[in-house]
């Protein structure tokens, strides 16, 4: 019973991996700020290796590559409201990134908990989850960017 459950959960946090980094690519073309564009598509790169390590181990246990996101989960749209607001603030759609991390990497954390992971399988979750508070720190930089960008108001 491992190798499928083990599947699912793979399955299911290469959605959400998928779809932040289609945020952040859709949040790169949007935000206004060159700094900021430039620490998303950095984001972007190191999110992929993640995307692709996840997907790696699925094809290992036996699943089909994930090769697109849900575009309906709870994730894409958080992603969708917040490059909607990049439109108006960059400061604001930077703090609903921070959202987006926080409910990723609170998916992870579930993920970890559960006992019914192959050694295999919980290396490669925990060294995604690695990146993914990476993300988290990024977010926090990027609202100091923000800030020193538009001054506080």
């Amino acid at each position: 019973m491992h190798h499928d459950n083990n599947r699912r959960l793979l399955e299911t946090l290469i959605d959400t991996v998928y779809d932040s980094l289609e945020g952040y690519r859709r949040a790169s073309e949007t935000a206004r700020s060159p700094q900021i564009k430039d620490a998303f598509t950095q984001q972007m790169a190191r999110r992929r290796d993640t995307l692709d390590r996840l997907n790696q181990e699925l094809v290992r246990q036996g699943g089909d590559l994930v090769t697109k996101g849900t575009l309906t989960g709870t994730l894409h749209q958080t992603w969708l409201a917040i490059t909607d607001l990049f439109g108006d603030d960059d400061k604001t759609a930077v703090e609903r990134v921070e959202e987006g991390e926080d409910y990723l990497a609170g998916k992870f954390e579930a993920a970890l908990e559960d006992d019914d992971l192959t050694p295999e399988t919980r290396a490669v979750i925990t060294a995604a989850y690695a990146e993914i508070r990476e993300g988290e720190r990024l977010a926090d930089r990027l609202s100091l960017m923000a800030q020193g960008t538009f001054g506080r108001d």
